[in-house]
């Protein structure tokens, strides 16, 4: 009777700490994500049937496009976000006003901000264990780590083209040209794939480049990457890469080596990133990949 009074005492013990112990958080089910490469990463995750909208500027993966839009860095719509009930919202780091906001209407905030390529992939371990499924990130993360380590073994020990990445700059004109600096996921993305940047020296993600800066630095190659939706449209092509010449001493010029890469994997940090880490690769040094 002693030891059956036990076990039941016992019993009620564990039962009452089961109670008050910390019960781990419900995943979120209705997720907003106001940054696309972040948004590419839920999807990438399996969590895509749980995005209830995304922002203004999302197109991939395509199931996005059917999703309720509500505006993105500038022009986020708050009554829109609240009205579909989300209980985890992606933001930008930059948007103070939102997360306070979201925070005191007791929604969920995932905070972002651009990093190199190590930070592709602590963000994907952190949002693997936000939602829910870290072993989904860590061979997510894994994949991506074991990616860009084979494409700097098969460029490793070729002669690396000092380079110059051009993401924006007036429509036919050497103007307004932004380029990526020393720190950042391009940066990161060209010297994997076996380049060494001209303003690498410049310790931010983008530097607002003049033409006597760029003639200075002598670039032995340019790429210009863009988003596909905002290339050059095809009959232009020809006449935004004469822009060029007005820079005709410096090799990257005179070699022809002024490359367009209109491509969402080289500009958008998210999961394809080998994939574009690899197209920058191709083009630096095409025999290492015949």
């Amino acid at each position: 009777m002693a030891a059956h009074s036990k076990a039941l005492t016992a019993l009620a013990a564990w039962l009452a700490a089961m109670l008050l112990a910390p019960q781990p958080a419900r995943a979120p089910q209705r997720i907003i994500s106001l940054v696309p490469n972040v948004t590419e990463i839920v999807y990438a995750l399996g969590a895509g049937s749980r995005v209830v909208a995304v922002s203004s500027y999302d197109t991939y993966p395509p199931e996005v496009t059917a999703l309720p839009k509500v505006g993105a860095l500038i022009d986020p719509n708050v009554e829109r976000i609240l009205s579909l009930k989300p209980d985890f919202v992606v933001v930008y780091g930059s948007q103070d006003d939102l997360k306070q906001q979201l925070t005191t209407a007791g929604i969920q905030v995932f905070s972002y901000r651009h990093a190199g390529l190590a930070g592709i992939t602590a963000t994907i371990r952190e949002l693997g264990g936000r939602l829910g499924d870290q072993a989904t990130a860590e061979s997510l993360a894994g994949r991506i780590e074991r990616g860009i380590d084979g494409i700097r073994t098969r460029v490793a020990g070729r002669p690396r083209p000092r380079t110059l990445v051009v993401f924006g700059r007036e429509r036919l004109s050497l103007r307004g040209m932004y380029v990526s600096g020393g720190i950042g996921f391009l940066n990161d993305m060209l010297g994997v794939a076996g380049g060494d940047n001209v303003f690498a020296d410049v310790k931010t993600e983008s530097v607002q480049a003049s033409t006597e800066q760029i003639i200075a630095r002598r670039p032995d190659v340019i790429i210009e990457a863009r988003a596909a939706n905002s290339a050059y449209p095809t009959g232009e092509r020809g006449a935004e890469l004469r822009v060029w010449n007005a820079l005709g001493s410096i090799p990257a010029v005179r070699n022809q080596r002024v490359l367009f890469l209109f491509d969402d994997r080289i500009v958008i940090p998210g999961p394809r990133v080998v994939e574009g880490t690899l197209e920058i690769a191709r083009a630096l040094h095409p025999d290492a990949f015949k």
